[in-house]
């Protein structure tokens, strides 16, 4: 194969579900169980980076006597990193 198809997005996204098809054809169908997992399992990568956020944050605060100076940016911060988080993880899977 030559270098500028290697590097081509469309080449990639067509090998990519090339091998999702085989891999639905060899597996079958994910049962509910699974999809609920995935489901569960995305709900906390989200969630996780916003609670460490919040605890980090109310320390900080609680620390330096600063209301919510602190909480309020990191909560956001978690969301943020979340979200990416899930992003790429729904990316891979």
């Amino acid at each position: 194969m030559s270098e500028p198809e290697e590097r081509d997005p469309l080449v990639k996204g067509v090998r990519l579900r090339g091998e999702r098809h085989k891999r639905w054809l060899r597996e079958g169908e994910a049962s509910t169980a699974r999809r609920l997992a995935q489901i569960g399992v995305l709900g906390w990568i989200i969630v996780v980076p916003m609670l460490i956020g919040v605890f980090i944050g109310h320390w900080l605060d609680h620390r330096f006597n600063t209301g919510i100076f602190w909480t309020a940016p990191l909560l956001f911060l978690g969301l943020g990193l979340g979200c990416w988080s899930g992003w790429k993880w729904m990316q891979g899977a």
